[in-house]
């Protein structure tokens, strides 16, 4: 990010060992303190995962930081945020997320970018149900179809 966060929020395939950082948030929870720099990073760590309930996990704690961060530290989590709910195809709340970010920096390529990214998944998703739908339509129309042909054969 702009202050300095060596992630892209998109490239995906950044190498991120999730044991290493598991493992240094884990230690911190145990020695009852964790810092929000550990929190941050098993959290950005976890919504880059190809599990829906590790990426689940990363929004709780980025909500978590939310709360404790600065004006700063609160742009990257609601960032990460939408990010996160993204990935879990939350469109509606990654857009609340991103909006409520431009409002505050409406030039910041970052979000603008992941908007657009966010509309397009939307888009794309509203078409892919539509031709779901169209396609169930249909099928029931050709099988109203022939089952009326076969009624009116048997009949003659």
């Amino acid at each position: 990010f702009a202050d300095g966060h060596p992630y892209h929020p998109l490239s995906l395939s950044l190498f991120c060992s999730l044991q290493r950082f598991e493992k240094k948030f884990n230690s911190e929870q145990s020695s009852g303190s964790v810092s929000k720099g550990t929190q941050f990073e098993y959290a950005w760590c976890l919504i880059r995962s190809k599990y829906n309930e590790d990426i689940k996990k990363g929004i709780a704690l980025l909500e978590e930081l939310l709360l404790k961060g600065n004006k700063e530290e609160q742009r990257d989590y609601v960032f990460y945020l939408a990010v996160g709910n993204y990935r879990l195809k939350e469109y509606e709340k990654a857009l609340k997320c991103i909006r409520g970010l431009l409002k505050t920096e409406p030039n910041n390529t970052q979000a603008l970018e992941m908007e657009k990214l966010i509309k397009k998944a939307m888009q794309k998703d509203g078409l892919v149900g539509m031709a779901i739908v169209g396609g169930m339509a249909l099928g029931a129309a050709s099988l109203a179809g022939l089952i009326g042909l076969a009624i009116a054969k048997s009949k003659s």
